[in-house]
């Protein structure tokens, strides 16, 4: 579902009724590990620096894998394949 803003931009609003994906609530990915490194501000995200325009679920991911105590491996984030 989208919904037009007043400047003309869609924002697309995710259709799981709160729920997230269990694929997302496995492990950390890359992108998570990111958001997680920056507290979540989207304004220092590298998705958002590209103007995507939906709503951010990587908070609730975030929030779920700490639940779970799935630690992050924030190293990944300085291997040099991957950096904030």
């Amino acid at each position: 579902m989208s919904k037009e803003v007043s400047n003309g931009t869609e924002i697309f609003v995710p259709q799981t009724n709160g729920c997230i994906s269990d694929s997302l609530i496995k492990n950390w990915t890359l992108q998570a590990l990111e958001c997680y490194s920056i507290n979540c501000d989207c304004t220092k995200c590298s998705i958002n620096k590209t103007k995507y325009s939906f709503v951010c679920q990587m908070p609730k991911v975030i929030k779920e894998l700490i639940r779970q105590n799935i630690k992050p491996d924030v190293s990944l984030l300085d291997n040099g394949n991957y950096a904030v």
